[in-house]
């Protein structure tokens, strides 16, 4: 029971909830909607978004009927994992919404964190180079990578930016991991 639990929750949270969450922060990072990745994402997600989208009207720049598309998936992936046996006892409505809350708060620092590995990788690997993957990641990292880099500049040519931020991100995801 426990393999079946790892392979839906990584599924679910991996797969699905990565790809709501990446419809929220794409536009927010002002990321190339024409770039491939975001293509991909934006038809993945547009069977649940658009129905959405015609009764949530966008709040400035943040786009309303994602966000509320993201915390339905993340609900649906908390509800299965708890059917599954993934969380111990029965939940209050309360409860519920705090455990979904908190593990999309997770989700998305696992996912900057990969994401600021990634970022790091390929700038030691091909600097300068252009993919999509890279140009996609690179809108969704800088914004992490731009404070930390006006306090430590890069030393000696190295840019230690991402190594503080991951450890920033890591520290709150220990920290949250406490209270979950």
């Amino acid at each position: 029971m426990e393999a079946i639990r790892f392979v839906v929750g990584t599924l679910l949270q991996v797969l699905l909830v990565i790809v709501f969450l990446l419809r929220v922060l794409l536009p927010l990072a002002r990321a190339d909607s024409r770039n491939q990745l975001s293509q991909a994402v934006i038809r993945m997600t547009n069977p649940l978004v658009m129905p959405l989208r015609k009764v949530l009207p966008p709040i400035g720049k943040v786009d309303t009927a994602s966000v509320v598309a993201l915390i339905i998936v993340q609900a649906a992936a908390v509800a299965l994992l708890w059917l599954l046996g993934g969380y111990p006892g029965v939940f209050t409505p309360g409860q519920f919404a705090f455990v979904v809350f908190l593990t999309l708060i997770t989700t998305v620092l696992n996912f900057y964190i990969f994401a600021m590995v990634l970022y790091a990788i390929l700038s030691w690997i091909a600097p300068g180079t252009y993919s999509p993957a890279a140009a996609l990641l690179d809108t969704l990292c800088e914004p992490l990578l731009r404070p930390v880099r006006r306090l430590i500049p890069p030393l000696g040519g190295i840019d230690f930016s991402a190594l503080f931020v991951i450890v920033g991100l890591q520290a709150i995801n220990i920290a949250l991991g406490s209270v979950l």
